[in-house]
């Protein structure tokens, strides 16, 4: 089987079933050199056990993994954990408390014999970059939850693996911590560059420390990305809703329109339009919709609505809005300032630029 020349890390196909079940579904994906990707899904899509098995602890049922183009996995062979030159990080991050936060950083160096002064000067260097070395010497029972996990982190960077594996590492902590520690461990990352593959199932982790975010569905990617291009161009319905939030708009070409529940817009609005046909559908951002109380000239497309609901977020309110005459419903969110009462008329302005176009619902669930 052909690897990619320049891919770190490539899967090949990689598939897993549990008896009859399949859990992973031919995944193909290579990481270059440095990479950061994490894997996104909701809890059974496959994304842990992907990563158990990149790690070794799981035998793949077809497919293969391979590191600089040497295999390391497939259905008849598995490199054990330990020989892969690779690190992990679970969501218990079992740093040993029986060894200081120096001892347990120094651990993996002195495994591998490196002279007294290396593993000195390596030590020291990474806890000044995670902003330990004040407590090289304290005991991990003396340290708060952040500062655990971040000489976790250490010591799993400190080895300098070929590739840094992370299975929801910040889900123990509470809100506050884990963003910045999201922060910290991309921080981390540009000051290392090892390739890493993230598993989580928040999107805004993903989002802020990601190159790219593989979303994962029922075992299968669904749509590889970097967040830009993911959040605004989602491919199926799934990463759609599932990267933030958003409204589908359903509609079905007439003629020269696009007739959806409430309004209708002129079909030439669209780029490409000339090829749409049937059902369409589109994803739109609650944040992308503009809200106003009358029609302007503006371009777009202009939806006529009443303000069914109202709820008041601190940074936005979230309003959903109703066309007229339809069961639809339109979430839209505006500044702290524009203020209006459920019921109000209103005209929401949809830019078609900023409509994603999506699988129609009928279309859906059909592997691509």
């Amino acid at each position: 089987m052909s690897h990619s020349h320049n891919a770190k890390l490539s899967l090949m196909g990689l598939s897993k079933s549990f008896g009859p079940v399949p859990a992973v579904v031919e995944v193909d994906l290579a990481l270059r050199q440095g990479e950061f990707v994490s894997l996104l899904g909701p809890s059974g899509c496959g994304k842990t056990t992907t990563l158990r098995m990149i790690a070794g602890f799981m035998k793949p049922t077809a497919g293969s993994i391979a590191v600089n183009g040497n295999t390391i996995s497939d259905p008849s062979n598995v490199v054990p954990p330990e020989k892969r030159s690779m690190s992990m990080i679970f969501q218990s991050y079992a740093i040993w408390p029986n060894m200081t936060v120096g001892e347990n950083v120094a651990f993996g160096l002195k495994l591998r014999k490196l002279g007294r002064a290396e593993i000195t000067e390596r030590v020291n260097r990474i806890l000044d970059t995670v902003q330990l070395r004040h407590l090289k010497d304290r005991y991990p029972a003396e340290l708060s939850g952040g500062q655990q996990q971040r000489v976790a982190l250490a010591r799993a960077i400190v080895i300098e693996p070929e590739v840094l594996l992370l299975d929801e590492p910040l889900s123990n902590l509470d809100a506050n911590l884990r963003e910045e520690m999201r922060s910290e461990i991309r921080r981390l990352h540009d000051a290392f560059r090892i390739t890493t593959v993230y598993v989580t199932h928040d999107q805004s982790e993903a989002m802020v420390t990601s190159d790219r975010i593989v979303v994962m569905n029922h075992g299968r990617i669904d749509q590889v990305d970097d967040p830009v291009s993911l959040y605004n161009r989602p491919r199926t319905r799934f990463v759609a809703g599932f990267i933030g939030r958003t409204n589908f708009l359903d509609g079905r070409v007439d003629g020269n329109q696009i007739v959806f529940p409430g309004f209708t817009v002129p079909l030439a609005s669209l780029p490409g339009s000339s090829e749409l046909v049937g059902e369409v559908s589109f994803s739109v951002r609650p944040q992308m919709i503009d809200m106003a109380m009358q029609r302007t000239d503006d371009a777009g497309w202009w939806v006529e609505g009443r303000i069914a609901e109202r709820a008041y977020l601190g940074e936005y309110w979230e309003y959903v809005v109703r066309p007229v005459g339809s069961a639809l419903k339109i979430r839209v969110t505006t500044p702290p300032t524009t203020v209006h009462g459920t019921d109000e008329a209103v005209w929401l302005r949809i830019d078609p630029g900023r409509a994603a176009r999506v699988p129609a619902p009928s279309a859906e669930g059909v592997p691509s």
